[in-house]
């Protein structure tokens, strides 16, 4: 894999609505391995220009980990068949957040590296939706620069 890359985010939320929520970016990243450990860096953007949060992706076989910093704050660990609490700030308050992984999915590849993750998500130990994450971390030159 190349330092430089593209991040894509798929998220899809099961809640009250049968047919789920669905969340999407495409945003250029940088990747790195250290030590087992695969890191990739990339900005979110809100809907204000000024809403920028920066992610911090970390895993290995095991482990996926998210940590956001910016217009809001949290570290969102995800381990199969394990529970993870986390405080999730944001300028409107702070939300106790549980995470309950049921499977990790990371397959690599020579230019891009796969990730789905399925997991129940709880707010204040209320259950609020089963949910799922794809992610696809591709060199950017395997997409074609100026995407």
């Amino acid at each position: 894999m190349d330092k430089d890359v593209w991040v894509s985010v798929a998220g899809l939320q099961f809640g009250s609505n049968p047919e789920g929520e669905k969340i999407e970016i495409l945003t250029p990243g940088s990747y790195y391995k250290k030590k087992n450990h695969h890191y990739v860096l990339y900005d979110e953007i809100g809907e204000n220009a000024d809403e920028v949060t920066k992610n911090v992706v970390r895993f290995d076989g095991d482990m996926f980990s998210i940590s956001k910093s910016g217009f809001t704050n949290v570290e969102m660990i995800f381990e199969k068949n394990k529970r993870n609490m986390t405080n999730y700030v944001t300028p409107y308050g702070t939300l106790l957040v549980g995470i309950d992984t049921d499977n990790i999915d990371i397959r690599e590849n020579k230019d891009s590296i796969n990730i789905d993750i399925d997991y129940a998500l709880d707010i204040n130990y209320e259950h609020l939706a089963n949910c799922k994450i794809k992610m696809e971390i591709k060199n950017s030159v395997s997409m074609g620069e100026g995407m």
